[in-house]
């Protein structure tokens, strides 16, 4: 079973374990060198950046789907990303614990998406917990989605906001920590 898997099923890991430098500091290297050679690219040279954005998630992003850059990406091969889905730039992603996209998805401008934790009396010791952003969700500019976290359906984050708990579909939240506002 490899790390990636290890992790999603709730394992903790020491950094310094020799396969976790092995799997994920190789992966890491992979993704972050590719989201820098994207990120030297002329913006409006589309089809050059669609290619590497090709090869940054192995040839799993649908064409119908965008990444703005510039972006930091740590584990591009545990993203999962649907149909229509756009990300604006500054799109920052920390998926070890694997992060799952859905169709139609909006995320503004700088949103933080994070997986992974470390134990509070061993720092060098992570646990990750997935996030899932469900289908035709839209993610405002600078939103953090701390690890574990479900945003549902339809559902609305403002502006901002940290989230630390599952929000549900058709909800809209806001706030530090992220609260349901109305129901859409």
């Amino acid at each position: 079973m490899s790390v990636f898997e290890e992790l999603l099923e709730g394992k903790s890991f020491n950094i310094t374990d020799p396969q976790y430098i092995e799997e994920v500091h190789s992966e890491i290297g992979r993704s972050r060198s590719l989201c820098h050679r994207i990120s030297l690219i002329d913006p409006n040279e589309r089809e050059q950046i669609t290619s590497l954005l090709n090869e940054l998630f192995e040839g799993r992003l649908p064409t119908s789907s965008y990444i703005t850059p510039s972006f930091e990406i740590d584990c591009a091969s545990r993203l999962f990303i649907g149909e229509n889905v756009f990300a604006n730039h500054g799109l920052t992603v920390m998926s070890a614990g694997s992060v799952y996209i859905d169709d139609g998805v909006m995320l503004g401008p700088q949103v933080g998406i994070f997986t992974v934790n470390h134990e509070p009396k061993n720092i060098r010791v992570i646990k990750t917990a997935s996030v899932h952003i469900k289908k035709n969700a839209w993610i405002g500019a600078r939103v953090n989605l701390l690890p574990g976290v479900t945003i549902g359906e339809n559902a609305i984050v403002g502006t901002g906001s940290v989230v630390t708990h599952d929000i549900p579909d058709n909800t809209v939240a806001v706030g530090v920590p992220a609260k349901k506002i109305k129901k859409i």
